[in-house]
């Protein structure tokens, strides 16, 4: 490929509105174009990368045992019905109707439409287990599409399902899919590990995430470095130990704390720690006032907390909420409380003692005791680990990270299977349900995680599998006859040799090619000047290494092929 015939032009300058480096690189060496907010357009040298990137995929999943589909984008809305998903997914769908008024949606993922299609084809437990993939284009209405690549509300993604007749054939179908990922990631030049995470509106019971550990993730993640867990902030547990479990029950006391609101404030004018308090947090939970009890030296898991109730959405009050719902703001807890849902942090039944709101402005209460001054409806873990925690495994201090989720694997058991009566027949001659499992892999997001993991200050280093062409071939004062005829001869030698180079045929400055040759990053670069052409020879120059040397030009196809 002619560079002076390649559709996408590099800019000088990085994009301003760029968040990530793969967001300003892949912008400025033109290859990716924003027609509005999370939806992309691929230039020719992304949707090469992309296309090899899918590759890779196809190879690991076809290893794996699975088989290509390709299924529509277009869903009628009962299927989701059916799954119940029109409403735990109903923030992202985007919705339409045909000319007689039926209802569709484009597809955010196809869970529901691969069991629509196993119901139709799958009758006996030979026919088990099964593998199923697609690569296809999803959408999803993204309240905050951001970072380029990185949240789209216009994404490909390779999503595979797997069908079993037991827990233990999933099993097995879940240990592959594993492994197949490593192997993806690995292949792609991004180091990705798997954490524990929460399956959200995909149902199902076990899931992880592989996440590329970067600051500019959207993720946070817990780690231990002494045992290996690993889990999503949304779902990371940690040891919990009461402060004060032996101390007996003393009598409860109100205290006049004249504008007191916050509990560094309450801890502060009462000269003790935050452990010492409970905090109360107002929810909304599917249009009901929740009340959250939790230590004050302690932060509210929304994700847990969501788990616990079983809702469909939840959301801190507002002010006119919380007068609705009777609250005091600052001086609130569940001693007395009426009309609320109210949910306990699991440490707080075995804490005693502690300070909490007497529901009056300017007052709190000494010494409040779960079970005899207030009790809840719901007692869960609800408290968010953080940075320093001890580890729910071996007690040592947690590290937080941040991190890109690359992709993630569920145990979905039978979550759809039976609400779309995806069953089959078993040996016994009975019905069953299909054990299903479903694994994912975001393409364009891998893509960005790619130029995060592979770049410098200069532009983008291509792992060489996944280059959009293995060679830069630049011709420095081209318009000198014998520059570019020997630059054009090299260019057919390498064509012939079965090596397409990206060749630099511009009339533009040195500098301005050079800049360019590294912004783009091919993992060769082959210049040709008249200082090498002076010797007969040309530079090669990896591009991940500060290092050229000159090789004859008689030897450049063999130096291209082993270096």
């Amino acid at each position: 490929m002619r560079l002076s015939q390649l559709f996408g032009k590099t800019q000088r300058q990085p994009p301003a509105e760029a968040e990530t480096a793969s967001h300003r690189l892949l912008v400025q060496a033109g290859m990716v174009a924003q027609l509005a907010a999370g939806i992309y357009s691929y230039l020719p040298l992304a949707w090469k990368v992309l296309r090899k990137i899918e590759e890779i995929v196809r190879q690991e999943m076809d290893a794996a045992g699975a088989q290509e589909v390709h299924l529509p984008s277009l869903h009628p809305l009962e299927i989701w019905q059916a799954s119940g998903r029109h409403q735990t997914m109903k923030d992202v769908l985007f919705h339409l109707q045909d000319k007689r008024g039926r209802e569709f949606v484009l597809g955010p993922t196809h869970e529901e439409v691969i069991t629509d299609l196993f119901r139709r084809y799958v009758r006996s437990y030979r026919d088990l287990p099964l593998m199923l993939y697609q690569i296809q284009t999803k959408y999803r209405d993204e309240p905050r599409p951001r970072a380029g690549l990185i949240r789209l509300r216009e994404f490909i993604m390779k999503d595979l399902y797997s069908f079993d007749a037991d827990w233990e054939g999933l099993d097995r179908s879940y240990t592959t899919m594993v492994h197949a990922y490593e192997n993806v990631f690995r292949r792609c030049g991004v180091p990705a590990v798997a954490v524990l995470a929460d399956a959200g509106a995909m149902g199902g019971k076990d899931t992880h995430e592989f996440m590329f550990l970067t600051e500019v993730g959207e993720d946070s993640c817990l780690f231990c470095q002494a045992c290996g867990y690993a889990a999503n902030a949304e779902v990371a547990l940690f040891r919990k130990t009461p402060t004060h479990a032996d101390e007996p029950p003393l009598p409860l006391e109100e205290v006049a704390t004249p504008g007191v609101t916050t509990i560094p404030q309450l801890a502060q004018f009462l000269g003790i720690p935050t452990s010492r308090t409970c905090k109360a947090v107002f929810y909304m939970a599917d249009g009901r006032p929740v009340l959250v009890a939790i230590r004050g030296d302690m932060e509210v898991n929304e994700t847990k907390l969501k788990r616990a109730l079983r809702a469909l959405d939840i959301h801190y009050m507002s002010e006119e909420e919380v007068l609705r719902a009777g609250f005091v703001a600052g001086s609130a807890s569940a001693v007395g409380l009426q009309g609320a849902t109210i949910v306990a942090d699991d440490l707080i039944p075995q804490e005693r003692n502690l300070v909490a709101g007497a529901n009056r402005p300017d007052y709190h209460l000494l010494n409040v005791n779960y079970g005899r001054d207030w009790e809840a409806q719901i007692v869960a873990d609800i408290a968010l680990a953080a940075h320093g925690h001890p580890c729910p495994q071996c007690g040592e201090p947690l590290q937080l990270k941040r991190g890109i989720e690359l992709g993630q694997v569920f145990k979905l058991g039978t979550f759809y299977s039976e609400k779309m009566g995806a069953t089959f027949l078993d040996r016994q001659g009975q019905m069953r349900p299909a054990i299903m499992g479903c694994y994912g892999i975001g393409i364009d997001r891998l893509l960005a995680a790619v130029v995060e993991a592979n770049h410098d200050q200069d532009g983008i280093i291509w792992p060489r599998e996944l280059a959009p062409y293995p060679v830069h071939l630049v011709a420095i004062a081209i318009d000198k006859e014998e520059i570019r005829q020997t630059s054009e001869e090299l260019y057919c030698r390498l064509m012939a040799h079965g090596i397409e180079p990206l060749y630099d045929d511009r009339e533009e400055s040195p500098g301005v090619k050079l800049k360019d040759a590294d912004l783009l990053g091919m993992p060769l670069r082959l210049t040709i000047s008249p200082r090498t052409l002076q010797q007969g020879a040309v530079e090669l120059k990896p591009r991940s290494s500060p290092q050229a040397r000159h090789v004859p030009l008689e030897e450049a196809i063999k130096a291209v092929t082993e270096a």
